[in-house]
């Protein structure tokens, strides 16, 4: 890569938005710790370097740092948190704001120029903040681009050095000119070349698997959805016949999912398939479990049993275990790259991993977020039946109900899901959507029906629109659309008696309920 990009995580959780907008301007980007030492850095030899958001306080105890020669190895453009710690790193005082800035907030530029070239003078635009602290006037040497109505300085420059700061987060979709201020820094400030594509990240991936598989065996576990397939078609280009598919039944899949993927990969994709139903397997293994987070370490060691099982009983050798993890599923169950942020929930397929396995893994997508992941499949010639299919959690229906999983209340999820997909698709909106589901709560209600009182199940209904899984907000339906589905649910699934639809973003709520 001529140009590469140095993102420095200080915990926030849209770290990784930073490098999937500078991979959106195809200049090649890797986030690390903020502890990296200045030695590695000038070996890494960044084109530019961006300080990430954070939960901290720059002024607090043990709050993460940087040494001030950091801001004379490239240029640099600090976010939140980062714009902070250039101002503390420079001589600026930060403090507690008596305003605090959370959410959607008003921009207004005042100059024009450098992040904000192509931007009117004076010119207003939205702006995604999330803040405590603020700045309280630039440091000796900078000058104020940008300001806002709770917090004089949005936005600084560096008189003479190409240094910059902003206050609010321009890679999240929130901030809907977030992608020309960082390009503005990518082009302008770093001189950056534009050579990141998909392809040329397929064909960095297939080396990595090559020299890390020699001519080993594979196996990897097909789950029918965007994921599994992309990284299993990267691989299998990869490795070619030496990569076997294993697709588990679970008993946690949606109405014929075991019957779609056997078509698609075994007839379709040319991919040695084999088919294990397990679902006796995982129903034992989550009787009685009502916890999310148990339910999904349950399944992950769960799969790896039947994993290993599978490739005793063919007599295979294969040591190497392909899975189709993504950036927002490792962000969410663990800090990225050792840095300081939270875990929101553990992703089955990352920290549910049973210890001890025998598998060494290969993620190839590990990096990306599901756009990305299009990209990839379509570049590698998978058809767009599989391409744009809605995102199916790993752990299935089993975090779809909110209570202890068994056979009734998959039967009736099962159904009722079904029925939602048929009429979303039905009325012409399943590609306008990025992904729905239904979700059977832990709760009754009394009904009526044939003049009989009821008291049955409530059932949730959830869609989404998103590009990256990180932010999220609720899809608007007509009318008409969610009373017909409601009415089908009611009169068609037994022991529903209630349908409620869930209009909450991401954030504050994730998209899926557990």
């Amino acid at each position: 890569m001529t140009s590469r990009i140095l993102i420095l995580d200080y915990g926030s959780q849209y770290t990784q938005l930073i490098a999937r907008r500078v991979r959106e301007a195809r200049v090649y980007s890797e986030i690390h710790p903020s502890s990296r030492t200045l030695t590695w850095i000038r070996e890494w030899n960044p084109s530019g370097i961006i300080l990430s958001g954070g939960p901290n306080s720059v002024y607090a105890e043990n709050a993460p740092g940087a040494e001030r020669e950091l801001l004379d190895l490239a240029p640099v453009l600090g976010i939140c948190y980062g714009m902070q710690l250039i101002a503390q790193l420079e001589g600026a005082e930060v403090r507690r704001g008596g305003k605090r800035e959370y959410g959607r907030a008003e921009v207004t530029v005042t100059e024009r120029n450098g992040l904000f070239s192509g931007f009117g003078g004076g010119e207003r635009f939205a702006a995604w903040m999330s803040h405590g602290d603020h700045i309280e006037s630039p440091p000796p040497g900078y000058v104020t681009t940008a300001s806002s109505g709770g917090n004089p300085v949005t936005a600084f420059r560096h008189e003479s050095r190409p240094i910059f700061g902003v206050q609010f987060h321009p890679e999240v979709a929130h901030t809907p000119r977030g992608g020309e201020i960082i390009a503005n820094f990518l082009f302008g400030a770093c001189k950056a070349d534009a050579s990141w594509t998909a392809g040329a990240f397929i064909q960095t991936e297939v080396e990595k698997v090559v020299a890390a598989v020699g001519d080993a065996n594979v196996i990897c576990g097909l789950s029918g959805g965007v994921d599994s397939a992309v990284a299993a078609a990267l691989v299998h280009r990869a490795v070619g016949d030496r990569l076997t598919c294993i697709f588990v039944d679970t008993g946690l899949l949606r109405l014929h999912e075991r019957e779609q993927v056997e078509r698609t990969f075994g007839e379709h994709m040319g991919m040695r398939l084999v088919t294990i139903d397990a679902a006796d397997q995982f129903l034992d293994a989550l009787a009685g479990v009502e916890d999310p987070e148990t339910k999904r370490t349950s399944i992950g060691h769960t799969f790896i049993d039947v994993f290993e099982n599978a490739v005793s009983a063919a007599g295979s050798d294969a040591k190497f275990l392909v899975q189709g993890t993504l950036y927002p599923d490792v962000i969410e169950s663990s800090s990225p790259a050792g840095g300081p942020s939270v875990t929101i929930k553990t992703h089955h397929n990352v920290g549910g991993l049973r210890p001890g396995m025998t598998f060494t893994l290969i993620e190839p997508l590990r990096e990306l977020f599901k756009d990305e992941v299009r990209n990839v499949g379509r570049e590698l010639g998978l058809p767009e039946e599989i391409v744009g299919r809605h995102p199916f959690p790993g752990p299935g229906l089993a975090i779809r109900i909110l209570s202890d999983v068994s056979r009734s209340k998959l039967d009736v999820l099962r159904a009722a899901d079904a029925i939602y997909l048929e009429e979303i698709r039905s009325a012409g909106l399943y590609d306008s959507i990025w992904q729905a589901f239904a979700v059977l709560l832990p709760v009754r209600s009394v009904g009526v029906m044939g003049d009989e009182r009821t008291y049955e199940n409530v059932l949730g209904l959830r869609a989404v629109n998103s590009t990256d899984g990180m932010t999220a907000d609720w899809f608007p339906f007509p009318h008409e659309v969610l009373a017909r589905i409601s009415n089908r649910i009611i009169n068609e699934v037994g022991g529903v008696n209630r349908v409620v639809y869930d209009i909450s973003s991401k954030p504050p709520s994730t998209i899926e309920w557990e």
